[in-house]
């Protein structure tokens, strides 16, 4: 696994810019300054033509560690009203061929200026992108992504001066060589944080257009479980628009602004950890990681992880349920280096807690293939999570961050 950042003023300065400026001070990122021009956009998902102004930042090319068959985007974010961006990512072969220009993401913090959504259908015959993931087509081909740039447009209300601002821009490139099984490894550490528990079932059947609730809002029920981790909430204003009737109305608030309109879902994982973002401080990442033993390096500093994986009922003790994809938090480990997770899939918040035996879960977690229900061999995920975090890590989460390949 490849995770590379640009965060600091010196990475926004060393971009090319079109239009865009970088900004010191606690938190650097990159604004408009005097846009480049204007253009028109379609929403897909509304019909709605408007004209924005825009700007662009460039990175470098970035020189992938590990030549990848996979590669993740994600962002931290600001984007007042009248505002919105997009993220895209092109790349070179090993074959010494170059991708296209991949979008990655158009996003925004609201939902009143454009519909977030990723875009399906892109293909060169090489690699095509899956909702928020690129992906070589053919990984036994031996074709790898050996580098790549990644381009953020900042749009805009013409004659404005408002202006979308990020702090974080970067992308997870990883080579995960194809297993059903994973080595166990050694526990080493028992400890458990405190991150208070959600249940998305009891929102079944609420919000019909972010996706109905329940089982279906295992990633935003998740992510909300890490912000109020870090001590982050929803102000009553911005839940004011939730029933009053539904418990934890933040869950339902974390869903609207997860939602991924081409997806038709809330579990894009770049869109969660941006969604992390918006809350004051915080950043969020995609990333992968390679064992538990990377976990506990993180529980041990403080950070809880947001964890991807699938399975069968029986492959899972204790869980009462199969999935093709699941999200769970990953808050600890017992004495015996069993997992402790915080399992959004359960009747009531009460209930939420709950303890896997260690080699399941890591097996469930770590693994690229598996049989489903049907016996059909499909894929695993291969130890994807989302990382939310303080803008200014203490010294020991700095350290046990960088452990982990993250910056």
């Amino acid at each position: 696994m490849d995770n590379r950042a640009w965060t600091s003023y010196s990475d926004w300065r060393g971009g090319t810019a079109k239009g865009t400026r970088s900004v010191s001070g606690a938190r650097p990122g990159v604004v408009i300054a005097a846009p480049a021009g204007t253009t028109d956009y379609t929403d897909p998902h509304t019909g709605t033509t408007s004209t924005w102004e825009y700007a662009t930042w460039t990175s470098p090319v970035h020189k992938l560690a590990v030549p990848a068959t996979e590669a993740i985007a994600s962002w931290n974010a600001d984007t007042p009203a009248g505002t919105w961006l997009q993220v895209e990512l092109t790349g070179t072969y090993s074959d010494g061929t170059n991708t296209p220009w991949y979008v990655m993401g158009r996003w925004a913090a609201g939902d009143q200026d454009i519909k977030r959504t990723s875009l399906d259908d892109q293909s060169d015959g090489k690699s095509s992108i899956w909702t928020d993931t690129f992906s070589i087509d053919d990984a036994a081909s031996g074709l790898r992504l050996v580098s790549y740039r990644l381009r953020l447009t900042l749009y805009r209300t013409p004659g404005s001066r408002i202006t979308p601002v990020v702090w974080r821009l970067g992308a997870m490139g990883s080579d995960v060589p194809d297993r059903f099984t994973v080595p166990a490894s050694t526990p080493g550490l028992a400890q458990e944080l405190a991150v208070p528990r959600l249940s998305q079932e009891i929102h079944a059947g609420q919000y019909p257009e972010y996706d109905n609730g329940g089982e279906a809002w295992c990633s935003p029920t998740s992510s909300q479980m890490i912000i109020e981790y870090w001590g982050r909430r929803p102000t009553a204003e911005q839940l004011s628009w939730v029933d009053p009737a539904y418990a934890d109305p933040q869950v339902c608030h974390a869903a609207r602004f997860t939602y991924d309109y081409q997806y038709g879902g809330c579990g894009n994982w770049p869109f969660n950890a941006a969604y992390a973002s918006t809350y004051p401080d915080l950043q969020g990442v995609v990333t992968r990681l390679g064992s538990l033993t990377d976990l506990e390096t993180l529980i041990a500093a403080g950070i809880p992880a947001i964890t991807s994986q699938s399975f069968l009922k029986t492959e899972l003790t204790g869980a009462g349920y199969g999935t093709s994809g699941h999200l769970m938090t990953v808050i600890g480990f017992t004495a015996d280096g069993d997992v402790i997770a915080n399992d959004p899939a359960s009747p009531s918040d009460q209930a939420v807690r709950r303890v896997y035996k260690r080699r399941e879960w890591e097996n469930i977690w770590l693994r690229t293939k598996r049989y489903n229900a049907s016996g059909n061999v499909v894929s695993g995920t291969g130890g994807v999570c989302y990382l939310y975090f303080p803008a200014q890590p203490s010294a020991r989460q700095r350290k046990a961050l960088a452990a982990v390949g993250i910056r």
